[in-house]
Parts: structure tokens; C-alpha cells; sequence
């Protein structure tokens, strides 16, 4: 025992008894109600939906930012998950770059050009249409 003088101990520490177990953990785990209870499948509340949204959404910023610097292969359509379309950027690019020497890949910039001006205009659009999809499935 600690004392505080000579020879006399200190009075034991009062401590709150503990709680009692939760009622769903009597049964085992995870809790037979695990569906009530928050963090074990309870469906998300408004504040996560959100959060989640924020981590997901897509930046109009980060587009042009993709658009600019490797437009050529698509990186702006595929941030933003138009895959399809992409790919097709891609393959242009590609196919041009191998045709290059014959001079016919010149027709395959030209045309990836043109559409990476007609993107340039597209893209808030886009942006706007992935995250109001995003968001329509964050509400369901």
C-alpha cells in the first residue's frame, strides 16, 4: 500500500463499477441485432452519405488539368469514367503516332485535336453529370 505519511495508507481509489455488457453481446459476435446497432450494417447516416459523396465526387479543376497535359490519351475521359470513349482517344492517339512515318497519322491528329477542343467545352457537363449521378446514389 502508498502512504501519504508515515505509516498511514492512502484511501482506495473509488472507481464507477463498469457498464453492463451490451444486451446483443450476451449471444456472441457479432450482435444478433447487429442491423440496430451503428457500425455493424446499420444503413449510413446523412453526415456519412456526405462524406462519402466529398471523397468520391470528380473535380472540374483536375479534369482540364488532365485535359491539358494528356488529353491526347484520354487521362480527362477516364478521371471521369467515360471509359468508352477513352479507349477510342486512346487508340487514335496510338494509331497516329504509329502511321506518323507514312504521314496518314497526321488525318488521326488532326481529328483527336478537334475533338480535344470540342472536350474543352464538354467537360463541365460531364463533371456535372458523373456527380449528380454520384449523388443520386449516395440517396438511395
Amino acid at each position: 500500500m502508498s502512504t501519504n505519511e508515515p505509516g498511514r495508507p492512502l484511501p482506495p481509489a473509488v472507481m464507477p463499477p463498469p457498464p453492463p455488457p451490451h444486451p446483443g453481446y450476451a449471444a456472441g459476435y457479432p450482435p444478433a441485432n447487429h442491423q440496430a446497432m451503428p457500425g455493424y450494417g446499420a444503413p449510413p447516416s446523412d453526415v456519412a452519405r456526405m462524406m462519402q459523396y466529398d471523397a468520391a465526387k470528380k473535380s472540374a479543376g483536375i479534369a482540364y488539368v488532365l485535359w491539358f497535359f494528356l488529353g491526347g490519351i484520354g487521362a480527362h475521359r477516364f478521371y471521369l469514367e467515360q471509359t468508352g470513349t477513352a479507349v477510342a482517344q486512346l487508340i487514335i492517339c496510338i494509331v497516329s503516332f504509329i502511321l506518323l512515318f507514312v504521314l496518314i497519322g497526321w488525318v488521326g491528329f488532326v481529328v483527336l485535336w478537334v475533338w480535344l477542343i470540342v472536350d474543352a467545352f464538354l467537360i463541365p457537363g460531364l463533371v456535372r453529370q458523373y456527380n449528380q449521378a454520384l449523388a443520386t446514389r449516395f440517396s438511395l
